[in-house]
């Protein structure tokens, strides 16, 4: 993915987009029964709470770090986030998806609002990420996609398991 493959959406709605993903996995999660929560189907990387759990560690772990470098670093050279490494070594199937769901919520609210107090010139700050350069509003476009990823990943999920509304 580069730059270019990032949606074009307006700020105001990107962060209503980011907003919204909290309310889409709890709404899930919260009609799962525990084996539904745990059933990763065939080909699946992530269960639901697998979902749940890798939502929760990359905003804690890649996207607020990313934030933070931004605003406080003159063009950061930015880290990737390994979720299946992550998943594996911490054993996602092992934990509780729907405490993970509410962290990730807590979490993805917490950043929402700092992305929403940032002044406009603050989304023109740069780092590097990969082998590209990127804008603070191209990380914003990135959490954008990889929720809609997320959120077919999980609806597909939510289906086969009874657990859509």
């Amino acid at each position: 993915m580069n730059a270019a493959d990032f949606p074009r959406v307006a700020l105001p709605e990107a962060l209503d987009r980011l907003a919204s993903m909290p309310a889409f996995l709890l709404g899930v999660i919260d009609r799962a029964s525990e084996a539904g929560l745990r059933d990763r189907g065939e080909g699946e990387e992530f269960s639901l709470g697998g979902h749940a759990c890798h939502l929760r560690d990359l905003e804690r772990e890649g996207y607020r770090v990313r934030l933070d470098r931004m605003l406080a670093e003159d063009c950061p050279a930015l880290q990737g986030f390994d979720g299946a490494a992550i998943a594996k070594e911490r054993d996602y199937a092992s934990q509780d998806g729907r405490a993970a769901a509410r962290d990730f919520a807590r979490e993805r609210s917490q950043l929402v609002a700092r992305f929403a107090s940032l002044p406009a010139e603050a989304y023109a700050r740069t780092a590097t990420f990969g082998d590209r350069r990127i804008m603070l509003c191209d990380l914003v476009a990135m959490m954008v996609e990889h929720d809609r990823g997320h959120r077919e990943e999980i609806e597909a999920l939510a289906r086969r398991i009874g657990a859509w509304r």
